[in-house]
């Protein structure tokens, strides 16, 4: 898929949405897109869904919504980064999520098949129509474009939507770290998870 192509698809016939909700708007618009700039409201919408879904407990590491200047220029550093492609999630032709492919820079030999899925996000607003799916297929796809052959992610284990989306798209979970992330005065267990890309289908030791 080329970085300007959309994938669109309706909520109401998608047989495959994610179980984040009934869809409560039939024939909502679910489009992504692989995005080299963030013109016109884009960037102000991003800031906007990235804010509500911090506040809901999936905000990508932060922990409470930083300035509005910080958060544009995060958006902004995204985009300047070579090794980091960006797709953006709308639902009826407002940003409601992106997601992010990291791939490995280029003086990681070892690693230069795999990629990491990361920032991935909806807000609370907009699931239930699919956009989640649609955006790990986006990443994956960007990923076999690039010639990767394996997609890497971690997620706190309390981020249960998230999770039933990965597994729901055939990742495996390899492992898990007790001390991920510290929140609310105590440790929160974060999981790993892993899944290949070429086609085959293998089955991954603990």
């Amino acid at each position: 898929m080329e970085a300007d192509e959309l994938m669109t698809s309706r909520a109401v016939d998608s047989p495959e949405s994610t179980p984040e909700s009934t869809p409560e708007r039939p024939g909502a618009e679910v489009t992504v897109k692989r995005t080299a700039e963030l013109a016109g409201s884009a960037l102000h919408e991003l800031c906007d869904a990235a804010d509500v879904a911090i506040l809901d407990g999936g905000g990508f590491g932060w922990l409470s919504p930083p300035p509005r200047h910080v958060m544009e220029a995060y958006w902004k550093g995204v985009l300047l980064v070579p090794e980091r492609e960006l797709v953006i999630g709308r639902l009826d032709g407002v940003v409601a999520g992106s997601a992010q492919l990291m791939r490995p820079p280029k003086n990681n030999e070892a690693q230069a098949l795999t990629g990491q899925l990361t920032t991935f996000f909806v807000a609370p607003w907009a699931r239930g129509y699919g956009l989640a799916r649609s955006l790990v297929l986006a990443v994956e796809a960007a990923a076999r474009d690039a010639g990767l052959r394996a997609l890497n992610l971690d997620v706190r284990k309390t981020q249960e939507r998230a999770i039933t989306v990965y597994e729901q798209l055939g990742y495996q979970r390899w492992g898990s770290h007790p001390r991920y992330a510290w929140i609310d005065g105590r440790w929160h267990t974060g999981l790993y998870y892993v899944k290949d890309l070429g086609g085959a289908h293998e089955t991954l030791s603990a």
